[in-house]
């Protein structure tokens, strides 16, 4: 099954039982920008809880291309997700495995949010330990080859993973609370889990594609 996804920040736990069920992945490069979505933030958890981080953009996007958005760079958000991350992470058993690199990406000083949002879909796959066709559209279909499984806009940010059918959360020990937060960024099982993220991943998965 090929599987049509946009392109998240730091993408969810749902996200990836969707990369790790799907035969071939094609990430769309030229949808509109949609606003409010997980195409800039994502959620980690923090001593005070649920933390959401958003990149911020420059003002003029109605009608852009997601290659086209433009990071804002006046403010300081790499500074405040690095501290967020750093603090709510530095403690967990594998931050120092692999905080060097999500910093990098961080603060490599990207014009685009679409050229941020690849790097670090990159560095999440590459640390997942698994082989993954991945591919970029030519262009924008609004209804694709019948063949391919259009989710661009599936995974909302608006709506809870239980509305959908594709993740189901499987526990694993997070840094903070007693009770388990499910759904969070990547980031949260990697630094927790490290190799292991894989697994819990698969173990995630609900079958929606499958269905």
């Amino acid at each position: 099954m090929k599987a049509l996804l946009a392109l998240h920040y730091l993408p969810c736990l749902e996200y990836f039982t969707i990369v790790l069920s799907a035969k071939k992945i094609i990430i769309e490069k030229h949808e509109q920008y949609i606003k409010q979505s997980y195409r800039n933030r994502c959620f980690i958890n923090t001593a005070n809880g649920l933390l959401k981080l958003v990149v911020p953009i420059t003002a003029k996007h109605s009608k852009a291309l997601v290659c086209d958005v433009k990071v804002d760079k006046n403010g300081n958000w790499q500074n405040n997700h690095w501290r967020a991350i750093s603090s709510a992470y530095g403690k967990s058993p594998f931050f120092d495995h692999y905080a060097d690199d999500l910093h990098h990406i961080l603060f490599k000083g990207h014009h685009f949010l679409y050229d941020l949002n690849m790097d670090l879909l990159s560095f999440c796959l590459q640390n997942l330990q698994n082989p993954i066709s991945l591919t970029e559209s030519t262009s924008y279909q609004k209804m694709p080859q019948n063949d391919i499984t259009d989710l661009r806009s599936v995974i909302s940010a608006k709506n809870p993973h239980s509305e959908r059918d594709y993740y189901v959360p499987v526990p694993y020990l997070q840094v903070f609370g007693n009770k388990f937060v499910p759904n969070l960024s990547f980031i949260d099982l990697l630094f927790c889990e490290g190799p292991n993220a894989i697994q819990i991943i698969r173990s995630s998965i609900k079958g929606g594609l499958n269905k």
